[in-house]
């Protein structure tokens, strides 16, 4: 096996072993953001209860 060969080699399993912990990386951080979503309380604002309710506001005074 040349050198050339050997430097190719290596850079493939290089970029084999990245992308293997780049996606590793993914889904512990898919999985941790879905555990942080049970966690949280859901935002009373946010959500629509009941379909919605239009705020009345008095401006007569």
């Amino acid at each position: 096996m040349t050198h050339a060969e050997l430097v190719i080699q290596n850079a493939l399993a290089f970029v084999a072993a990245s992308r293997s912990a780049r996606e590793r990386d993914l889904e512990r951080r898919e999985k941790l953001l879905e555990r942080i979503q049970l966690m949280r309380p859901p935002n009373r604002y946010l959500v629509k209860t009941r379909g919605g309710e239009q705020l009345k506001l008095d401006l007569g005074h």
